[in-house]
């Protein structure tokens, strides 16, 4: 089953959406965020328990890459490892170059229904 994904601008509605999910039961193991900016993903998985995409959801090959990549491809790489098409990891990454933060979640179920 392919992640669930969400993109979000404004980093408070991201965290209430986050502990939302949190608080229905479904693992913070299975919540990560990812963004351009480190510190900002940082900031936001701090603040809220949650993961960011590492080097336990890159296959070693990608790892091992990822010092020496740009930016862009190792979120395209970091989006793949978790389960997204490269045409759609791709996308996401532009909107990430648009100032997007995005939220996922692996290992769902009705996660859209935990946000109303």
């Amino acid at each position: 089953m392919k992640p669930f994904i969400k993109e979000y601008t404004n980093d408070d509605s991201l965290q209430d959406h986050i502990r939302k999910i949190s608080n229905s039961n479904v693992d913070d193991n299975d919540i990560y965020v990812i963004s351009h900016d480190d510190d900002r993903t940082k900031r936001i998985a701090q603040n809220t328990g949650v993961n960011t995409i590492g080097m336990k959801e890159m296959d070693v090959g990608d790892a091992v890459k990822a010092p020496f990549e740009k930016k862009g491809d190792e979120l395209r790489s970091k989006l793949q490892n978790i389960g997204f098409p490269e045409e759609e990891a791709s996308s996401y990454e532009n909107e990430m170059d648009k100032g997007k933060v995005f939220l996922i979640v692996t290992n769902h179920e009705n996660v859209e229904q935990m946000l109303i």
